[in-house]
């Protein structure tokens, strides 16, 4: 299932160290333009907050843009907010549907190494990539990732799946999470700990995600899911918070210290996004996985700093998986 959800994020208690100056989005964007910038298919930038995005991504090294949406009103957008578009490929389409299918298969004549949503409608732009014919499916499940730089908390936090899968069952929530991990390494974070999220932390009949928390907490210990350290059930206190652990009495490798929140459905994780924006005043990046290419999904909202840390985080994420197709095989 596939749901629209403008992205957004907040907390219910003060997280431990503060970081400062905002370093943790900092520090993505300064190490993205180390890297190659890869070519970036922009889906219908028709107002000024969809195109000064990629403008500003380009300028800063970070991503090339190739722009797809109808020619006259890119240009008009662009001539209105002193935006200078002079050097981007325009590709000339009618209407936004139009630019959502012009836009994958420019994907697949390998034009670009990203997508990233413009001024249309998430869902329109998701029915194209979810094309069974003419999209851009692969084996594994496509689910989002909100990348949070809250500023009262010491490290960045990925939470999934907030924007995509509805009520993922078992078998999507591995991809969801195995989709977390391979975000959270490729752009060299590490190997991430990983809390399932539920209403408590012990496994109860009476509250399905735990049960579903525990089975993934298994597959991983065999090896069904790879790259990252997992505990769960864990409530959101305690998956954050030490003291809070500590308290639960739960001792374990990701307890208090998680890096990845998991959480059982898309409802619980938007309102936890949204309400560490609006609360705790975080950015939240935002990207989609398991496509053939990351999809920068950005939201009307969004600050110049989540989007141009969107951007940084595809960027990096397309930078690792060309240095792995380039590996010889074993």
């Amino acid at each position: 299932m596939v749901a629209q959800s403008e992205g957004d994020v907040a907390s219910i208690r003060t997280f431990a160290p503060v970081d400062p100056g905002g370093s943790k989005y900092d520090r993505l964007i300064a190490k993205a333009k180390t890297v190659s910038a890869p070519k970036t298919v922009v889906v219908h930038p028709c107002d000024e907050t969809s195109l000064r995005g990629p403008v500003e991504a380009a300028a800063a090294g970070i991503i090339v843009p190739i722009l797809v949406g109808p020619a006259a009103k890119v240009t008009a957008v662009a001539r209105e907010h002193k935006l200078d578009i002079g050097e981007f490929e325009l590709v000339d389409v009618p209407h936004s549907e139009a630019a959502a299918s012009k836009a994958v298969e420019l994907i697949h004549q390998a034009r670009g190494e990203l997508l990233m949503k413009g001024s249309l409608h998430t869902d329109e732009l998701m029915r194209a990539v979810t094309s069974s014919k003419t999209g851009l499916r692969t084996a594994r499940r496509i689910s989002h990732v909100f990348v949070m730089d809250v500023p009262s908390h010491a490290e960045t936090l990925f939470i999934t799946d907030a924007a995509i899968n509805i009520f993922p069952d078992l078998d999507v929530k591995r991809d969801i999470i195995q989709n977390a991990i391979d975000l959270f390494t490729k752009i060299g974070l590490g190997n991430p700990r990983v809390a399932i999220l539920s209403a408590v932390e012990t496994v109860t009949s009476k509250i399905p995600s735990t049960i579903e928390a525990a089975a993934l907490c298994k597959m991983a210990d065999r090896g069904q899911i790879t790259g990252g350290i997992l505990d769960g059930p864990l409530a959101f206190d305690n998956a954050v918070d030490l003291e809070a652990a500590r308290i639960k009495g739960i001792v374990s490798a990701v307890a208090g210290k998680a890096q990845i929140l998991v959480v059982p459905d898309l409802e619980a994780g938007n309102m936890l996004a949204k309400n560490l924006v609006y609360l705790s005043k975080a950015d939240a990046a935002g990207i989609v996985l398991g496509a053939r290419v990351p999809i920068v999904l950005t939201s009307r909202a969004d600050s110049v700093r989540s989007r141009m840390a969107s951007c940084a985080v595809a960027a990096l994420y397309a930078d690792a998986r060309r240095a792995s197709a380039a590996l010889p095989a074993e």
